[in-house]
């Protein structure tokens, strides 16, 4: 009972506003690139033939 009011006390649970704010940062980076990355011709291109062959073997 004890051992657990101590953990509960002194854990590290959680991220603090500095973590918060490189996660988030990185996570905005991260959107950024996968926006770049899917607006180019050669993704959509792929994409577009990849549903096409899904929606060809469905139908």
């Amino acid at each position: 009972m004890i051992e657990t009011v101590r953990r509960r006390v002194s854990g590290d649970d959680g991220m603090t506003t500095a973590e918060y704010a490189v996660g988030t940062v990185a996570a905005c980076g991260f959107a950024g690139t996968l926006l770049q990355l899917l607006g180019s011709d050669w993704v959509q291109g792929l994409l577009k033939s990849a549903i096409s062959s899904a929606f060809d073997l469905i139908f």
